[in-house]
């Protein structure tokens, strides 16, 4: 689930390999190009990291960075 932390939208994932959470930071690209509005994210082996919050509005959660988190979680 996503949790707000540090003025920003937080949600780790954990896949079975590198090759699948590749192929989920693949799909989260071409969403958020499409809605351009772009993740903050860490990607270590099978593990993603996403950090969402809307830079232009000084770095907090706004309803563009709400909008990508349910985007991303459709893509589970």
């Amino acid at each position: 689930m996503w949790q707000e932390k540090n003025k920003q939208l937080y949600r780790a994932f954990e896949f079975n390999d590198f090759r699948e959470a590749f192929a989920f930071m693949t799909k989260v690209a071409l969403v958020a190009e499409k809605m351009d509005h772009h993740p903050y994210w860490v990607n270590v082996y099978n593990k993603v990291e996403i950090y969402l919050s809307t830079h232009d509005a000084g770095n907090v959660i706004t309803a563009k960075d709400e909008a990508l988190a349910k985007a991303i979680d459709t893509l589970l």
